[in-house]
């Protein structure tokens, strides 16, 4: 059974990182002194659960946690400096700082540290999350202690949840759009300008009909997608932002 330890200062350790093709130390002290900090842990960079959900959800919530007092977000892993680059590239997640507990001294003095030999993993981080102010341990969400790897308690909603239950989320935008076309680019802009942050999914001349049609019931790009509802192409994204303004 693992233990909280919320109301006790994180361990003192220093991390060896790899920046700019030069060795750098990163203590703990530098990362949670006179600092809000949200930590989530999992078991390895690259692995399934925590590439589609869990380090990408920190990700995108960031801007939230942020807005609600939080100063930085790390994600700690088991893994050295050279794989968590790798995956912090691969993932895109400028919001989160990736932490690479090499030889697992922060996360055995978190009491975290399992056997996952079983897997060819070797000694590796239970996953878990948890609110640091200051270096102290204010909340911690651990997983259920059961085999394989539950993901229940550890994710980004829960965490913000406790953070700030009225916290605003970022909405969840994408747009289809092609190469060249001008009225992709100005609901792009369009989009930019009211504050949303897009996922963008150019189609080829190929496939683009068929997959528009198949998602929208339309024929032609862009089509805008927020929060679920179709909003439709340049025009209807120019309506709906004068009767979101309207609204507001």
């Amino acid at each position: 059974m693992f233990k909280s330890r919320e109301g006790q200062r994180v361990p003192n350790v220093a991390f060896r990182v790899r920046e700019n093709n030069e060795w750098k130390t990163v203590t703990t002290g530098q990362l949670f002194d006179g600092r809000t900090v949200v930590v989530f842990s999992l078991p390895g960079a690259f692995t399934p659960t925590c590439s589609s959900t869990h380090l990408p959800r920190y990700n995108e919530l960031a801007p939230a946690f942020f807005a609600n007092g939080v100063d930085s977000i790390i994600c700690v892993s088991v893994n050295d400096t050279f794989v968590m680059n790798e995956w912090a590239r691969d993932q895109e997640c400028e919001n989160v700082v990736l932490i690479p507990d090499g030889n697992g001294e922060f996360t055995e003095g978190m009491d975290m540290l399992v056997d996952k030999a079983d897997l060819g993993f070797g000694k590796r981080s239970w996953r878990y999350s948890m609110l640091v102010k200051d270096g102290v341990v204010q909340k911690m969400f651990i997983e259920p202690d059961r085999p394989g790897d539950p993901f229940e308690v550890s994710d980004a909603d829960t965490m913000l949840e406790y953070v700030n239950p009225k916290a605003k989320r970022p909405a969840q935008v994408a747009i289809f759009t092609r190469a060249g076309c001008q009225y992709c680019a100005q609901a792009k802009a369009l989009l930019s300008d009211l504050g949303y942050a897009y996922a963008e999914v150019p189609l080829p001349h190929t496939t683009r009909s068929r997959v528009v049609g198949a998602v929208s019931g339309e024929q032609t790009v862009p089509q805008v997608f927020i929060d679920g509802e179709h909003i439709g192409g340049l025009e209807a994204l120019e309506q709906w932002a004068k009767s979101a303004k309207k609204a507001a």
